[in-house]
């Protein structure tokens, strides 16, 4: 093979790898004044809760203003516990963000505790899945509730996680229903602060 053909072959293939597993993405939740969703409320689930606002901005990427009254960032990545045929079970079904009829939407950012942390992944994903069903009780819940999960631990952030989740006004007590149900899990005994903020737009 010749330079130039090796060349292509390798251009391809990167642009392929790329189509099939995106970047990490950097997102940022400004509550304050200004945003595309309203808040209706912010709750404090167990610890601290979060300062109330008016408007929550959601931006992809860098570049936010310092306007807001808090920030919170977290980075999209790979799927830590998920097994090759929940994949494919969770991407025959979900739907994507920014669906005109998901008027309503929740950002529940989450903290784990120590003793979480000092697990093993094995026994993290044991209680995550064959213990609480976290995987299988989402999935009763698609495509109904669409969601994306953000990474803030390795960001230095107030919080591990920042779960996004939009759907339709009909939706919402099925909504309440999972969290309900997740939130009743052994997975559940490791959190240590988890705010709900519930929007509409």
């Amino acid at each position: 093979m010749n330079d130039l053909a090796e060349g292509r072959l390798l251009t391809a293939r990167s642009e392929r790898r790329s189509r099939q597993v995106p970047r990490p993405l950097l997102v940022s939740f400004q509550g304050g004044g200004t945003g595309q969703w309203h808040v209706e409320r912010i709750g404090a689930v167990r610890g601290d809760g979060l300062a109330q606002v008016d408007r929550l901005r959601v931006a992809e990427g860098t570049g936010v203003p310092p306007d807001g009254v808090w920030t919170l960032r977290g980075v999209t990545s790979n799927e830590r516990y998920v097994e090759r045929p929940e994949r494919a079970a969770l991407s025959a079904v979900q739907e994507p963000l920014g669906r005109e009829s998901a008027r309503c939407a929740a950002l529940i950012p989450i903290s784990k505790s120590d003793e979480w942390w000092e697990l093993t992944q094995d026994e993290r994903r044991a209680i995550f899945e064959d213990q609480s069903h976290h995987i299988a009780t989402g999935l009763d819940y698609l495509p109904a509730v669409a969601r994306r999960l953000h990474h803030s631990r390795d960001l230095g952030e107030p919080f591990d996680f920042l779960t996004w989740f939009e759907f339709a006004p009909g939706a919402s007590g099925q909504f309440d229903e999972l969290l309900g149900r997740l939130r009743a899990t052994e997975e559940w005994a490791y959190v240590d602060r988890e705010v709900e903020v519930r929007l509409s737009r």
